[in-house]
């Protein structure tokens, strides 16, 4: 009897601990075109919010395609479509596959992403786009507490319609609550790029650039999570 007694407790304790390690769940959805492609978040994004929460607390889900605007994720697009919301669906499917059966404690949704819009003459309709895209997060994941943080585009360009998206960027981070806005415009000087070519203001990253992208993605994403805060500081990268 007291031999069974024990196998209970411990049956008890296992089943308690399998259950408590589905338990809260801090999922990261990371998705974008090229500057989100290139960043890996093994590099610096996954290690930073593992140590904040622990390996058996965190799923990160990426999927990202370069040169695509963001008609490809948002679903209600005005403007003619071509293929609206198809890298949303392939993206979700990864997302549904990473949490079943599991409970999660928090969503937050890494956006990298504008710079096809910002060329194509999409400017003027991106902010409303984008806000758009987060509601749309916020209803196919059933919560409204979503975390998003928003790589805004570097300063490559300064034209009206790059600058355009750099403002609806910022605009849309500021006027959501559990979201903010990172910094880009020092990750494409001075460095070298993947193939070795020392980069200047250009569209994409150096290796380091990358490596400090996610860092400070995982910085933002973490002070949301801990302190719900609603503006950017010094320390994204700002």
């Amino acid at each position: 009897m007291r031999l069974q007694c024990i196998i209970a407790l411990l049956t008890l304790v296992t089943v308690s601990y399998v259950t408590g390690a589905e338990q809260n769940k801090h999922l990261f959805i990371l998705s974008g075109q090229s500057n989100m492609l290139r960043l890996n978040p093994a590099t610096s994004f996954t290690p930073a919010v593992e140590s904040a929460f622990g390996t058996d607390h965190v799923i990160v889900v990426k999927d990202a395609e370069g040169g695509q605007s963001i008609q490809r994720w948002y679903k209600k697009w005005k403007l003619p479509a071509y293929r609206s919301g198809d890298l949303y669906d392939r993206l979700m499917a990864k997302v549904n596959e990473a949490i079943k059966d599991k409970q999660l404690a928090t969503i937050t949704v890494v956006w990298m992403q504008g710079e096809s819009d910002a060329t194509t003459k999409n400017a003027p309709v991106y902010a409303a786009s984008l806000q758009g895209l987060l509601d749309q997060f916020r209803t196919d994941l059933g919560r409204k507490d979503i975390n998003f943080v928003i790589g805004r585009i570097n300063d490559y360009q300064s034209d009206q319609e790059w600058e355009m998206v750099r403002k609806a960027q910022v605009e849309v981070a500021e006027a959501n609550p559990h979201t903010t806005w990172i910094n880009t415009d020092d990750l494409n000087e001075g460095k070298k790029d993947a193939n070795g070519q020392k980069i200047k203001s250009d569209l994409h990253y150096s290796i380091p650039g990358y490596k400090l992208l996610g860092q400070r993605f995982a910085d933002s994403a973490i002070k949301l999570i801990t302190r719900k805060p609603n503006k950017p500081d010094a320390s994204d990268g700002k």
